[in-house]
């Protein structure tokens, strides 16, 4: 029996968890409909979720339907449980994104489907509640196609396959020769290039049983290796205590009594029990296979989004809490019960962040906002017998920095030495933390950069303005040195921490906060009150949609202003008015200088994060500040090397046997390459050298063997390089990423028209989709959007080394950096500079022989 795992999501009120029921009781599995407001659903299991009517926590329920075995994740739809809603998208095949047939795409909506394309999640819609007054079918539908994709297309239209066929140029091709097939729409939908979408009403079980036969109809099982994988979604307890990992089969076949691993934790532990939910009662197998979704017992040292076996463990959460509160503990609990209790808590949701501060003397923890504390509040006293209170939240600031800086940071105390040298450059907004190295291995061992890239990743640094989270830059290993006697591995964390500190002395710091995405839904005759609001608390909007009762607005607010902002829209607008948010990301603190000065960090004076170094004098250890660390360092500075410094090599690739290895190491672009450009051609051995006889010799003499091109010119440009190398594209820029980028398109197909050349065109992360990177056809040039964490120049290195071996490659940027790696593939470079006179040309020749044929 195929299985196939489904969450449902939405945004809270849409009627997800009664479309769930209708699922269960059309397919057969449920004999009775439970209702939310009723509170008898099948999933609201725990008694809080039927206190509040909203789903809390997900849970699962098995549907059989046919020759399918489907696994229903339910998830919260609730805001502030988000966190859990992300967790739940590692394992799903598909989802189900329902939306209200009277409220459209709303906020939170929106937050989902940015969710599901960066997981590469597949999505079904379902446009719920249209039995009720204001229900207007193609208004939806016209939202979903402007505000989520183009290519949400009605599957109960007349002209379904037509508008299925607009959705992609394959299927457009094959639509025309009538030879459009099932299976084409279902690799579509798989490939997120079309998105189905009906309408009904759960309720009333109007639509229910046409959207199940839908999911049947045009979802596939995925492939599974035979190798034991698993992915841990979430963490629980049954109600006799034992701990739940909940975790999806992505390979091979489980069994009672079999051992479960963790590289990480170097734990090995057996499974008790495997156990199959169905809401809140469970069946105990003895073994699951693949694409089965499950809990098992006996196994505490797994978190969620862990990788067990071949599967990898996940990326970091999209989603964080931006508020932090502190404990009150009762008078008969110590604090030292209380973390190991909380701490419970945080096992299953990671996101709490729960931590002891020693200099405030107080446990805190983090939170998406109020209903989620009052819930954790109710939690508390029902598992572990004793009452908390929070402190008023905090805002989470975090920092970053304006410009790229040099961190260097030495740890030589008798005995001890050694010397990190970071590069540390500002990156994109809501971009994170990326961490890697490009020191040479002559320079240091491959053993000791790992362990300073694994100093690098282990620890929260903070900034220097607040002592928040630093985020949205590079931290680059640049160079290192260690002592052939003396060195130990605490040494390179010292040196590690203090280099990054030292960075962030030297750089200019911006203080960052989180920022609300809201909708403001108010009667008219308030709308003047609710404007003014929204610019007395900094923040920005569109201009209303309005009507004769209702006007709307929607924009971006500071969060640390707006957090309390829907009370008083229910008391001005006497109950009438509707107040939406969602966390957009971090920005600029609109009141850094009062924020710093409330906070009063001291960075000199923190002793858990020192910025200065140690150096070594007279045979003993001196501290030195770190405005004073460049004239003691030992290696010389990687932003302003001497001048006669040698020439740093480039970073190349680790060195590959065959073609066949390079793309060993990297699946993904090897399946991309293939897909655009078809299968790659494997590289015959090598044919023996030929000899000549040199003049007046009897001894044969070598001849150097020219490269051996296949005839196709590649060139590679670097987007964005470009755009802000470009006077005209930079000016345009200001105004319009979008417009920049677009401009350059057109400019490029143009002249790859005229060159007949094979040209790619990379964008740095910019159109991130489920953290996959993606490729597009656009008027015969390749346009490609890197994955998350994946630069533009680390693509254009990978595929420069590949290309270069047959093919004569160019590549366009003005990156030192990049060129000197481009040089040492073999590609040839060229400047962007030199590129747009080589552009304009082109185009001066082409309007020639316009004009030209115009006059014929």
């Amino acid at each position: 029996m195929k299985k196939i795992a489904v969450g449902i999501l939405a945004h809270v009120d849409s009627g997800k968890t009664t479309l769930s029921e209708a699922l269960m009781y059309c397919s057969g599995n449920l004999n009775k409909l439970g209702r939310v407001d009723h509170r008898d659903s099948f999933l609201d299991t725990f008694a809080l979720e039927r206190e509040r009517g909203i789903t809390i926590f997900s849970k699962q329920a098995v549907l059989p339907y046919k020759d399918v075995e489907f696994t229903l994740l339910d998830t919260p739809g609730h805001v502030d449980f988000s966190a859990e809603t992300e967790r739940t998208l590692q394992v799903l095949d598909y989802a189900i994104l329902v939306i209200s047939g009277t409220d459209g795409v709303q906020s939170h909506t929106l937050t989902l489907w940015k969710l599901l394309r960066r997981y590469g999640v597949p999505c079904f819609l379902f446009v719920n509640k249209m039995d009720m007054d204001g229900a207007d079918r193609e208004l939806v539908l016209y939202q979903l196609k402007k505000r989520l994709s183009d290519a949400c297309v009605a599957f109960n239209d007349t002209e379904m396959l037509e508008n299925i066929a607009l959705c992609d140029d394959a299927l457009l091709a094959k639509f025309e020769n009538d030879a459009l097939t099932k299976s084409d729409i279902i690799g579509a939908i798989r490939q997120r290039k079309l998105f189905p979408c009906m309408f009904g009403s759960a309720l009333k079980l109007d639509g229910v049983e046409e959207f199940l036969d839908c999911l049947y109809q045009y979802t596939a099982m995925p492939r599974y290796g035979k190798d034991f994988a698993a992915k841990v979604y979430k963490i629980g307890e049954d109600a006799q205590g034992n701990r739940l990992t909940y975790l999806k089969l992505t390979g091979g076949t489980l069994k009672v009594r079999e051992v479960l691993q963790s590289e990480k934790n170097k734990s090995a532990e057996k499974v008790n029990q495997i156990r199959v939910y169905s809401g809140n009662k469970f069946t105990a197998v003895d073994s699951v296979e693949a694409g089965a979704v499950c809990a098992v017992t006996g196994v505490s040292f797994t978190r969620s989004g862990d990788g067990l076996g071949a599967e990898d463990n996940a990326d970091l959460p999209v989603l964080e809490p931006v508020l932090t509160y502190s404990v009150e503990l009762p008078e008969k609990i110590d604090a030292h019960t209380a973390l190991a209790k909380l701490k419970i808590l945080e096992a299953e949701d990671p996101q709490l962040n729960v931590s002891w501060n020693e200099r405030l003397e107080e446990i805190q923890l983090r939170l998406m906002g109020e209903i989620q504390l009052e819930v954790l509040k109710s939690v508390i006293e029902k598992r572990f017998g004793f009452a908390v209170n929070f402190g008023k939240g905090n805002i989470i600031y975090k920092e970053t920095i304006e410009n790229t800086v040099e961190g260097v940071g030495h740890f030589e105390p008798l005995r001890h030495y050694a010397e990190v040298h970071l590069l540390l450059k500002p990156a994109k907004r809501d971009s994170g933390l990326h961490i890697r190295t490009e020191c040479r291995d002559d320079m240091l061992d491959k053993n000791w950069q790992r362990l300073i890239l694994t100093h690098l990743f282990e620890k929260t640094h903070v900034g220097v303005l607040t002592g928040s989270p630093i985020t949205d830059m590079e931290i680059i290993l640049m160079s290192g040195k260690a002592h052939a006697k003396h060195t130990e591995g605490g040494d390179f964390r010292q040196a590690t921490y203090r280099a990054v500190r030292q960075g962030l002395q030297s750089a200019k710091s911006v203080l960052l906060e989180p920022i609300y995405e809201f909708t403001l839904e108010v009667p008219t005759e308030n709308l003047g009150r609710a404007m003014a609001d929204i610019q007395r608390m900094s923040g920005s909007f569109q201009p209303p949609e309005s009507n004769e009762e209702f006007s709307i607005l929607t924009g971006t607010a500071p969060v640390s202003e707006m957090r309390d902002y829907a009370g008083d829209v229910v008391r001005y607008t006497r109950g009438k008015g509707k107040f939406l948010c969602a966390l957009k990301g971090y920005d600029v603190c609109h009141n850094a200088e009062e924020v710093i000065a409330a906070i009063g960090y001291d960075a000199e004076a923190d002793t858990d994060n020192p910025s200065g170094s140690v150096f070594c004098s007279h045979g003993a250890g001196h501290p030195v500040k770190w405005n004073e660390v460049t004239k003691h360092m030992h290696l010389p500075s990687v932003l302003n090397p001497p001048k006669d410094a040698p020439v740093r090599n480039p970073i190349r690739l680790q060195n590959y046997r065959s073609q066949n290895d390079i793309f060993a190491a990297d699946k993904e672009l090897m399946s991309i390459f293939e897909q655009t450009y078809g299968p790659i051609r494997r590289r015959k051995a090598a044919a023996p050298k030929r000899h000549f006889k040199a003049p007046d010799s009897d001894k044969p003499a070598s001849r150097a063997k020219m490269p051996d091109y296949e005839g196709v010119d590649y060139v590679l440009v670097d987007g964005y390089n470009v755009v802000f190398a470009w006077e005209h594209l930079k000016t345009l820029s200001e105004g319009s990423i979008d417009g920049a980028r677009e401009a350059l398109i057109n400019i490029l197909c143009n002249y790859q028209g005229w060159k007949k050349c094979e040209l790619i065109l990379v964008f740095d992360a910019y159109k991130v989709k489920g953290n996959q990177r993606e490729v597009e056809r656009v008027n015969g040039i390749s346009i490609v959007y890197t994955k998350e964490a994946e630069t533009a120049d680390m693509y254009i290195e990978k595929v420069s080394h590949q290309l270069a071996k047959k093919h004569r490659v160019r590549v366009v940027t003005s990156d030192g950096l990049e060129q000197l790696i481009i040089l040492g593939n073999g590609a040839l470079r060229v400047s962007s500079r030199a590129f747009l006179e080589e552009v304009r040309e082109a185009e001066d020749e082409i309007r020639r022989i316009i004009a030209e044929n115009a006059e014929i």
